[in-house]
């Protein structure tokens, strides 16, 4: 089957809360750009258990194949889909609190050996490269994705090209 062909979402976004949403939506724009069907919903680890566990299952029984998890402060979210799931799963730590993020990080990155989640950057920029993860997991599978990785790679390569020639352009050629 081909990715066009596709109707179901293929990745699942989750967060904790619809604080989350403007971080978490760096990652939805990636799938969009990437053509990815997804679906993107809010369960709390904490506040929501049985919808979390409710909604991790449905998801991959629906044919989904990738969570991407976002939380902050104590961020569990993660941890918990990982927990009842055998799908990869992205953790996001989202940056605010007391700690602005450090105690999201720690929570997602440090599960326990069976459980693993892979842990992006804190806040937006985590997000995004979630969604950039969860495509080049999905490009295994579908070899269009690939070749759009390929051309998203040479299009930040030229982007820095071009700001190196603008360096020379203002007078810069010697840094």
């Amino acid at each position: 089957m081909s990715l066009q062909e596709q109707k179901t979402p293929l990745v699942g976004i989750v967060m904790g809360s619809d604080s989350d949403l403007e971080k978490m939506s760096e990652a939805a724009k990636v799938l969009e750009d990437f053509e990815v069907p997804y679906e993107i919903t809010i369960s709390s680890a904490h506040r929501s258990p049985e919808r979390t566990l409710t909604w991790t299952e449905k998801f991959k029984e629906d044919g989904g194949k990738v969570i991407i998890a976002g939380a902050g402060r104590a961020a569990h979210l993660a941890g918990v889909v990982a927990a009842h799931t055998t799908l990869p799963v992205v953790g996001v730590p989202i940056d605010g609190g007391p700690l602005n993020g450090v105690d999201a990080l720690y929570a997602t990155v440090q599960m326990p050996p069976g459980i693993p989640v892979g842990t992006m950057a804190i806040g937006s920029g985590g997000a995004r490269n979630a969604g950039i993860f969860a495509v080049q997991i999905l490009a295994l599978v579908f070899p269009e994705l690939e070749e759009k990785l390929q051309a998203y790679k040479k299009k930040m390569s030229d982007g820095v090209a071009e700001k190196a020639a603008r360096l020379k352009e203002v007078g810069y050629e010697n840094y």
